[in-house]
């Protein structure tokens, strides 16, 4: 059995688009950087320089800015004043597909601007797993709707450095994903000196690529103090952030609301009975007033 994608659904295509015209203006480009040559070695007799490859903007704030309004305007939103930061927020219910949004999002960007280093941090190895799944599933599905358009993909593993020196190294289009966990640690291998860098920390080369950073569910913590120095570590060229239940607002530009969801049967439909004492001449007045979510079950008051 396969899973046959639908590249036409309105309300995926809104989401994808919110993103990408936010750089309208925006010309393909890509900026190189030289790695300094490896040290020769009685094991390693390497002696060349490396052309490091990474995004690169070329648009003024406030172009951003301009286009930015545009389309909250165009999705009913109230418009930013300024932009505080280069995150973008979309929110959008669960089950409508966000997973598939963001990937497509990121071809989309490619495609049209040429960033090439994207970087996916999500809150489990659960949502890991599902994501490397989408990806998998969905490889075929974007090769046709995107001529072939080559594209890496990976987990990030302490123990297979290669990958990730690929990843700063490769002129495709490269996605590496990783937990919240792994990003959140003090990572040895990242942070440390290697020889095999001349040097270089690979934590160093990352800052120099400007990923794209993509943060799903960014309120399962991504926004702590501690995580966010580490994500200033890496330089990123602008962060994504997409959920159905953002605790942090940073220049919403798409949203899709439960109830709009519901209205175009997006979701399931939820029957509530209503509560009452029978046999009386009044009935019994349940107030909602708060519900508290934790990684155990939620309340309700």
């Amino acid at each position: 059995m396969k899973i046959k994608f639908n590249p036409n659904l309105d309300f995926q295509r809104e989401a994808i688009d919110s993103i990408v015209d936010v750089f309208r203006g925006q010309e393909t480009y890509q900026t190189n950087f030289t790695v300094a040559p490896l040290q020769k070695s009685a094991q390693m007799q390497l002696d060349f320089s490396e052309l490091g490859i990474g995004n690169r903007l070329k648009l003024l704030e406030e172009d951003i800015l301009e286009n930015v309004r545009d389309i909250q305007l165009r999705n009913g939103l109230r418009p930013s004043d300024k932009l505080n930061s280069m995150d973008f927020t979309v929110e959008m219910e669960t089950g409508t597909g966000k997973t598939y949004v963001y990937l497509r999002t990121i071809l989309e960007l490619h495609k049209k601007y040429g960033l090439s280093k994207f970087i996916i941090v999500v809150p489990s190895v659960a949502v890991k797993e599902g994501v490397m799944k989408t990806l998998d599933i969905t490889k075929n599905h974007f090769k046709k709707l995107y001529n072939s358009i080559p594209y890496t993909y990976f987990e990030y593993n302490s123990r297979k450095i290669n990958k990730v020196r690929n990843f700063v190294f490769s002129n495709h289009l490269q996605i590496m994903e990783m937990n919240v966990q792994a990003f959140n640690t003090e990572d040895r291998i990242i942070n440390q000196e290697r020889d095999s860098n001349n040097g270089e920390r690979l934590i160093d080369l990352l800052e120099k690529i400007s990923p794209v950073l993509i943060l799903d569910e960014p309120q399962q913590g991504m926004d702590t103090i501690n995580m966010r120095s580490r994500r200033k570590k890496l330089n990123p060229l602008l962060t994504l952030r997409y959920s159905a239940t953002h605790k942090i607002l940073k220049n919403l530009i798409h949203y899709l609301s439960p109830y709009d969801a519901y209205n175009q049967s997006l979701v399931k439909k939820i029957e509530v009975f209503s509560i009452h004492e029978s046999n009386t001449q009044s009935n019994v007045y349940i107030g909602f007033n708060e519900i508290k979510l934790s990684s155990d079950k939620p309340q309700a008051q």
